[in-house]
């Protein structure tokens, strides 16, 4: 099967309505809209969360926790992603930023232990966690804080 072979199952679907088109559609005058209130009105819309009036629980229950809006969040990279480097290769976060492996970096760099290196690299970052910076030096590369 392909994608332009899909189809609903029979009778999975109806055409929609016309409203508006005289009496004998059975949906004309008000539309399918009933007799005034807020829910006949052109631009109704109901919000989410809203309970008519009373107050919402989104508002009623106790918040908890804490967002610093000032953070300034470190982009990780797990050590796999230092497998194409040569040895004595110095990477920096313009290096990856280069080859691709980030996109974007906007406040910093911090290596993370996932997968294994082999060859001995010179890496510059912001962070290291400790099993990254063990692993790192085990394979003969150097750790270096940017």
């Amino acid at each position: 099967m392909k994608l332009h072979e899909l189809a609903p199952a029979e009778g999975a679907r109806r055409n929609g309505y016309r409203v508006g088109r005289g009496p004998g559609s059975g949906n004309g005058k008000t539309s399918g809209r009933g007799h005034k209130g807020q829910k006949a009105r052109s631009g109704y819309s109901r919000k989410p969360g809203f309970e008519g009036g009373q107050m919402p629980l989104k508002r009623r229950l106790p918040k908890r926790g804490f967002n610093n809006v000032f953070a300034k969040p470190l982009t990780a990279v797990n050590l796999d992603a230092f497998a194409g480097f040569e040895s004595g290769t110095t990477v920096t976060k313009g290096t990856l930023l280069e080859h691709r492996i980030l996109r974007k970096c906007q406040y910093g760099l911090k290596v993370l232990s996932g997968g294994e290196i082999k060859a001995a690299l010179t890496i510059v970052a912001d962070g290291f966690s400790a099993s990254a910076k063990q692993k790192i030096e085990a394979a003969g590369g150097k750790c270096v804080d940017a």
